[in-house]
């Protein structure tokens, strides 16, 4: 299948504004539109997950079942990522994202619902979590992929990547903290409901966009042959396998802290839920500072130093927060985590973006997106496994040191990541 260079469009366009060079995607209408819409739902969000986590390991006291949830949450990624990739190609991407978001929205009111009525059970939460995971394998490929139909300058697409990476941060850092306290002061039901609120920004803000009439090409391909062209681009481009690759790792194995955290503040720290917040928001914090450095190296040709710096701080930090038996120590531990975690994964991100035809788009992004979802569930399992027989330290150790010796296998190996730009 071949494929067409496009050139970057003029930056005259009526609705965009003087903004700074380091937030150049703002001024863009459509860009600023979901950047306040998508934070302030994410913020919903992570106070959800906060909540969620909280109430499944007070109502077990499992680290297996903080897992085995998370698995449930993102089974469906697996089996449906890649055809939704192929699915956000074929129609438009923001008629897909509106619905996926309003199902959210639903979801989360349902979940609020039964906590309110003290009806809420283990399985309520791994169902609704599964039918979570089939959303998010619908959405996530589509919200990759419109980043670039935000913009109307392609010059601006590497800003507009950064930019998201940085709304996600300053989400995870505002959202932790607050579901820590609203879940201390007022229940996990009304953590679940300010989330369902929280979707009416986004799809509010969906709707007060403006995109040029989509033009539907004709298909002469199925599905599976589809998916099979995005497979092959992906192979054939090794800086884009690789950087594929080290995402997948350090989801499936560096990230496993982050589903034995609940435990980790009970057991290790001894802390409690508006703890377990602060926990998350030291992460996010870490992740805005790493996503800003993003944004402010935007227009820095040269992005190997930054990826490889990413790379190496992330597992390092996690052996270290594993050692760790202070709050104040544990909390800078996760905010070198954040840093080292978003500096990689923000850096890849931007690069396959700005790499790939418009016309596999969706495809490729989906693969991304399922090496950043598609893993959890092992990695769910693996560490709830590891959480329950060996301890909450040999899980968290044990998932930074598998990270850390693939990512020095892969500079060794791939010495040219070093030294690639975007």
């Amino acid at each position: 299948m071949g494929v067409q260079s496009v050139p970057p469009p003029s930056r005259s366009n009526p609705d965009s504004v003087r903004v700074p060079s380091t937030f150049a995607a703002l001024r863009h209408r459509n860009f600023r539109l979901w950047f306040v819409g998508q934070l302030l739902s994410l913020m919903g969000t992570w106070m959800q997950s906060v909540a969620q986590g909280w109430v499944v390991y007070a109502m077990t006291g499992s680290e297996l079942a903080l897992g085995t949830i998370t698995f449930f949450g993102s089974l469906p990624t697996l089996f449906l990522m890649l055809p939704a990739g192929a699915l956000a190609d074929r129609i438009p991407k923001r008629r897909l994202i509106v619905i996926t978001q309003t199902a959210m929205m639903l979801q989360a009111f349902v979940l609020s619902f039964l906590a309110a009525t003290h009806v809420l059970r283990v399985w309520h939460v791994a169902l609704l979590a599964f039918c979570l995971g089939i959303l998010n394998s619908f959405d996530a490929p589509a919200r990759q992929a419109m980043a670039v139909e935000m913009v109307d300058d392609r010059r601006d697409l590497m800003n507009a990547v950064a930019l998201n990476s940085t709304m996600f941060n300053m989400a995870r850092v505002v959202g932790p903290a607050v579901g820590g306290i609203v879940l201390a002061l007022m229940g996990p039901a009304w953590c679940f409901g300010l989330n369902g609120l929280s979707f009416v920004a986004v799809i509010l803000a969906l709707l007060s966009m403006q995109f040029p009439p989509f033009e539907r090409q004709p298909q002469t391909e199925s599905t599976l042959t589809q998916v099979q062209v995005g497979l092959q681009y992906i192979l054939s481009n090794p800086d884009i396998r690789t950087m594929m690759s080290l995402v997948g790792v350090s989801q499936l194995f560096g990230f496993m802290y982050a589903v034995l955290l609940p435990a980790y503040a009970a057991q290790v720290l001894h802390v409690g839920e508006t703890g377990l917040g602060t926990l998350n928001a030291a992460t996010g914090i870490g992740a805005l500072v790493g996503s800003l450095i993003v944004v402010s190296l935007g227009h820095s040709r040269s992005k190997g130093m930054l990826l490889t710096l990413g790379s190496f701080l992330f597992p390092a930090a996690v052996l270290l927060l594993a050692a760790s038996n202070w709050l104040a120590f544990s909390m800078g531990c996760l905010a070198l985590a954040g840093m080292g975690f978003v500096a990689q994964n923000a850096t890849i991100n931007t690069l396959i973006q700005n790499k790939i035809p418009d016309e596999l788009r969706g495809r490729v992004m989906a693969v991304y997106a399922l090496m950043f979802f598609g893993t959890t569930p092992f990695a769910a399992l693996l560490a709830g496994s590891l959480g329950q027989s060996l301890g909450v330290r040999a899980g968290v150790a044990i998932g930074g040191g598998v990270t850390m010796l693939f990512t020095i296998a892969v500079f060794l190996l791939v010495p040219s990541l070093r030294h690639v730009e975007g």
